[in-house]
């Protein structure tokens, strides 16, 4: 079904939210070292990505999308929050992916980017989509995130259900990534290419004009085409993950009722959704350990699915998602990265869905990988994790994403490389700390306390620990298990990332009931701060 993603031109940015400073602290800029992105370019193994080193590592990032579209930019660069503010707060979030869709249009020469506040951007004045795209990946490998590049639209009028249109030929399709490929060779900070989004069925059998699944038809079938696209990029940058979306429906068209047999009815899913072939049909690729499935799911703010009523809803959703694609995980034939999955959060069933589909992914370095949809609040389908004033977020999506956010390792969220040992000794230990207030309102508020250890050692397994104001109790916390005793907050590693290493810093974010108040008596391992 047609999905117009990006609605409206410029939003009115609201006032921002002071932030309140409690202890000055340095922000780290270091380059992606650990678990959460990895080192040096990526691969896969099994069902697994890994790094250089082999360590394994889980892409748990979120969409920024606009270049695909007419301003052929990221959106939001007309708020009052600086773009480098928007990729600050992603990283201190937990998202250590940034997924960017664009249309071939933004690649063309002479390309214009437009919706841009030239006061709070003067660094993006008068650069094409292509310049502001470099400064985006620059500015996010330097807090330890990865970059993926979608190619959305063939132009920025639409999504097309082949790869290809009647102005946009494959020819142009393949030279553009080779063109990016190249551009980006020597970044590690870009790891691959989702060749294109959302193939899907047009058409009604016999009469199939879209996107198949290992029907053969070379001008049709999306599984050749990925093959014939991802080799040609390996060709010129050997080092990148080539990332395959699905179909909606294998044989390309609406469905099989043409015929009057049920028994024949094919099972369509989500745009881009549908790699129930792809076992019987694998994408072969020339560089091994590049290839990575990237399925599309979302919930009823989309499209009411038949499965949202079924009377065993939500239980009946895992073996749904099996189908679709999890088996390539479970039989551990390739890693999945949801490429798009989000919601409005309106219906209360999708509250079910987005709570059964993250627990679906697993928990650690080693479940699926996921770039969720999206950053953008002017995203008609689902809205974003950011509000409408690009600054603050939506507390209720980011509450069930943040127990299974990694991070980024270079930025805020703190490393977990470190030497590994038990903690620091109180004598050798020293820390930095600073309080952001997020948000306000009516009986509670939102913050992040990021915590620097400043000492000569690391400390592993690290603890936070606070003081609030009587009457002040904690709502929900993300980035370690934090609980609260009396007016004590404890904020304890979690098991992905137990070290803090010297020059480490980790970003504890919490809501909390009552009046709004910064942390007091900030202590690392019984260390003040």
């Amino acid at each position: 079904m047609f999905r117009p993603k990006a609605l409206g031109g410029a939003l009115t940015a609201l006032a921002t939210v002071a932030a309140g400073v409690f202890i000055a602290a340095a922000v780290s800029t270091s380059p992606a070292v650990a678990a959460g992105t990895g080192t040096g370019y990526l691969h896969t193994s099994g069902n697994q990505i890994v790094d250089s080193t082999g360590t394994t590592v889980r892409l748990t990032g979120i969409n920024w999308f606009g270049m695909e579209t007419d301003n052929k930019t990221f959106h939001g660069l007309w708020s009052s929050n600086p773009w480098k503010g928007q990729l600050d707060t992603m990283a201190r979030l937990g998202y250590n992916t940034l997924r960017v869709p664009y249309s071939n249009d933004a690649l063309k020469a002479g390309a214009t980017a437009t919706g841009i506040n030239d006061f709070v951007n003067p660094d993006l004045i008068g650069l094409s989509p292509l310049q502001i795209l470099d400064k985006v990946i620059d500015y996010a490998g330097s807090k330890g995130m990865r970059i993926i590049l979608d190619r959305h639209r063939p132009t920025s009028a639409g999504q097309s259900p082949l790869w290809y249109t009647s102005t946009v030929s494959e020819a142009t399709w393949i030279n553009d990534w080779k063109m990016l490929a190249q551009r980006y060779a020597g970044n590690p900070t870009v790891i691959g290419a989702d060749l294109h989004n959302e193939p899907h069925a047009e058409g009604t059998n016999p009469a199939a004009t879209g996107a198949c699944w290992g029907c053969g038809d070379t001008t049709r079938d999306w599984r050749l085409a990925a093959e014939r696209a991802g080799n040609a990029i390996l060709g010129v940058q050997p080092n990148w993950l080539i990332f395959v979306e699905g179909v909606s429906c294998p044989s390309g068209g609406l469905s099989n009722v043409w015929d009057n047999d049920p028994s024949n009815d094919e099972d369509c899913g989500w745009w881009g959704g549908n790699l129930s072939k792809a076992g019987q049909f694998p994408v072969r690729l020339n560089v091994a350990n590049r290839l990575v499935y990237s399925p599309h799911e979302y919930a009823t703010s989309v499209y009411r699915q038949t499965w949202f009523d079924a009377p065993d809803y939500p239980a009946n959703m895992p073996a749904i998602w099996d189908k679709y694609f999890g088996y390539l995980y479970k039989q551990n034939i390739a890693p999945i990265m949801m490429g798009e999955f989000g919601s409005t959060l309106v219906d209360p069933k999708d509250k079910v869905w987005l709570e059964k589909l993250m627990a679906y992914t697993g928990t650690g370095v080693t479940g699926m990988s996921f770039t969720y949809w999206s950053w953008n609040p002017n995203s008609g389908d689902t809205g974003g994790i950011a509000l409408d004033d690009w600054t603050n977020i939506n507390t209720a999506k980011q509450a069930i994403l943040q127990p299974y956010l990694i991070a980024p390792s270079g930025g805020t969220g703190g490393p977990t490389d470190g030497p590994t040992g038990g903690p620091t000794d109180p004598a050798t230990g020293a820390c930095t700390a600073t309080y952001r207030q997020v948000n306000a309102w009516q009986g509670g508020f939102q913050g992040e306390l990021t915590v620097k250890n400043t000492g000569s050692g690391a400390v592993n397994p690290w603890s936070v620990t606070w003081s609030w104001p009587s009457g002040v109790t904690l709502g929900s916390g993300w980035n370690a298990t934090v609980t609260q005793s009396g007016t004590t907050v404890t904020a304890a590693a979690p098991s992905h990332a137990p070290s803090l290493p010297a020059g480490g810093s980790v970003t504890v974010g919490f809501t909390a009931n009552g009046t709004a108040s910064a942390p007091g008596t900030v202590k690392l391992n019984g260390t003040g701060c």
